[in-house]
């Protein structure tokens, strides 16, 4: 048997601090952001160095729940526009709003895959994106920005209807975006038995979830299946797949291996690693996310 070509393991990929988003401050498992004009605590158990700032000043902090069910509630210190307020990041336009689950709407640490992502669509005249688990579709107007037509899925019907708003806001409504309100894994195994090819895929999977028909994600369970599905949409002339994975204990090596046993016959390579933020105070990098990832060059 011909053995698979290598996966190259541990990069960093980097969010650097841009004008509405920037890690102010870090440590004692905290962190302290701002987004726009208006700055949050949130708890980081990452964070395991004092910060460099004795007091931090906020608007709001996520007070976690006693539990571990991620829970919590949001303390406000100053007015804070509880419906939301408007973030850039590039062409993209989006709403920001403080979530009963302690983010606030869309994941900063992304951006260098934005920017990763759409590098290598470059010279493609009408490429063919495909985000899963989508959320409020940053990712997707990043891409649909560069003239990618774009298919958006996501199993809650909330967070699509936040999507095509943020589309509304970036002046991206008639951009030729398919916005599917369905379970990931369901929709891509449609596509597959559809013959359908993508130039880019991007998926951002929980660790656990369920879709608007009550189905069941479990992520150790249910990636490989999804994984080997995503092969199935990609050719020889397709450019990327990339796979992020947050809050789960699992291996960058491991994904990266998944990676390269279903798409290792496509030529390019598989890579590995970490996502990080870098914090404005010191430049210390805070780790949120492991990722992998097979591109064409």
């Amino acid at each position: 048997m011909t053995p698979l070509p290598p996966t190259l393991p541990l990069g960093v990929m980097i969010a650097e601090p841009w004008a509405d988003y920037g890690l102010v401050d870090s440590g004692a498992g905290r962190k302290l952001e701002r987004y726009g004009p208006y700055r949050f605590i949130r708890p980081e158990p990452q964070a395991m160095w004092q910060p460099a700032q004795a007091d931090w000043d906020a608007h709001g902090s996520f007070i976690p729940a006693s539990d571990e069910d991620g829970g919590g509630r949001w303390h406000f210190d100053k007015p804070v526009p509880r419906e939301g307020w408007p973030l850039a990041w590039e062409e993209a336009r989006f709403q920001a709003a403080c979530t009963p689950f302690r983010h606030l709407q869309f994941f900063p640490d992304m951006a260098p895959i934005w920017s990763w992502g759409r590098a290598q669509l470059k010279g493609l005249a009408a490429p063919q994106f495909l985000n899963l688990f989508g959320y409020t579709g940053v990712g997707t107007l990043a891409f649909s920005a560069i003239g990618a037509q774009a298919v958006h899925v996501d199993a809650s019907k909330k967070s699509v209807a936040q999507a095509r708003a943020n589309a509304a806001l970036s002046g991206m409504s008639e951009r030729p975006v398919r916005w599917i309100v369905e379970d990931a894994a369901k929709f891509t195994a449609r596509e597959v038995r559809r013959e359908r090819r993508y130039d880019g895929i991007l998926l951002d999977p929980p660790k656990y979830g369920r879709g608007p028909d009550g189905e069941i994600w479990r992520l150790e369970e249910d990636l490989p299946g999804l994984i080997a599905d995503c092969r199935k949409l990609l050719d020889g002339e397709s450019r990327f797949l990339f796979l992020t994975v947050y809050a789960v204990r699992m291996s960058a090596l491991a994904i990266g291996e998944l990676l390269r046993a279903h798409l290792g016959d496509l030529p390019g390579r598989i890579e590995c690693g970490e996502l990080a933020v870098r914090e404005e105070a010191r430049g210390l990098l805070l780790p949120t996310a492991i990722w992998a990832r097979w591109s064409r060059d």
